[in-house]
């Protein structure tokens, strides 16, 4: 790993996000206009308190997917990874390089909706803000995993939104967003207990009914963080030279 090299990949993503105004509208602005919509589609504050939080964990989990999976793609594509993978840049070098990248934009769309969400909306957080800010970054950045993994997988950029049907929409159905898991059947209760968003939204829920870090908490952070770390190393091995 070359720290120099990592950095390097990082300021060269961010420079193209820069320039990508349509992008970054929909990364930081999309989630903020979904968090007022629904608050004021439910209409009654106790209701958002229990559910505000749980979104803020999905929103940037399916925004990240969809932005890495498609600007991935586009590098695949347009021959930028092939000719990346002939400079001594490593593997490593360039997940990282992706994983700083859109860990900051994480960063100022997780604190944007947080922001917003505390106070126009009136969110009431049981728990501390900044456990809640860390559990959404995670979020976001198990989504860009998953799209990096994703974007192996498809050849049109078309293609890598339809992606998202097979790694994303199973997920919101099963982690206990829309029914509690232990009123589902049996086997997709089983089925749950292996999604990553599952743990996202247990997080999240345990962040806002509890002011203290509780070892739930902790384990689920832990799982996020570890099937990001994996959803990588998958990704990794999809970074090949097509031509000798």
């Amino acid at each position: 790993m070359n720290v120099s090299i990592t950095l390097a990949t990082t300021r060269r993503i961010l420079a193209q996000l820069r320039h990508d105004h349509r992008t970054l509208g929909m990364l930081i602005g999309v989630p903020a206009l979904l968090m007022v919509l629904l608050r004021y589609v439910f209409d009654r504050p106790g209701l958002f308190d229990r559910v505000g939080p749980l979104l803020i964990a999905v929103f940037p989990f399916v925004i990240m997917f969809i932005v890495t999976s498609v600007g991935t793609l586009r590098e695949r594509t347009g021959g930028t990874l092939e000719r990346l993978m002939t400079t001594p840049m490593a593997k490593l070098d360039l997940l990282l390089g992706y994983a700083l990248a859109f860990g900051l934009l994480a960063l100022v769309q997780v604190g944007v909706v947080l922001a917003i969400s505390l106070t126009w909306l009136g969110l009431d957080l049981h728990g501390s803000a900044w456990s809640l800010l860390l559990v959404a970054v995670l979020d976001a950045l198990l989504g860009m995993a998953l799209g990096l993994l994703a974007s192996a997988f498809a050849r049109t950029e078309f293609q890598a939104v339809q992606f998202m049907p097979a790694f994303v929409l199973p997920q919101v159905l099963l982690c206990g967003l829309l029914m509690p898991r232990a009123q589902m059947a049996s086997w997709l209760e089983a089925v749950s207990d292996v999604l990553p968003l599952t743990y996202a939204v247990e997080a999240m829920r345990e962040v806002s009914a509890r002011s203290e870090v509780t070892g739930t908490l902790l384990r689920d952070m832990l799982v996020i963080a570890g099937c990001t770390v994996l959803a990588l190393v998958l990704g990794a091995a999809t970074l090949r030279r097509r031509t000798p």
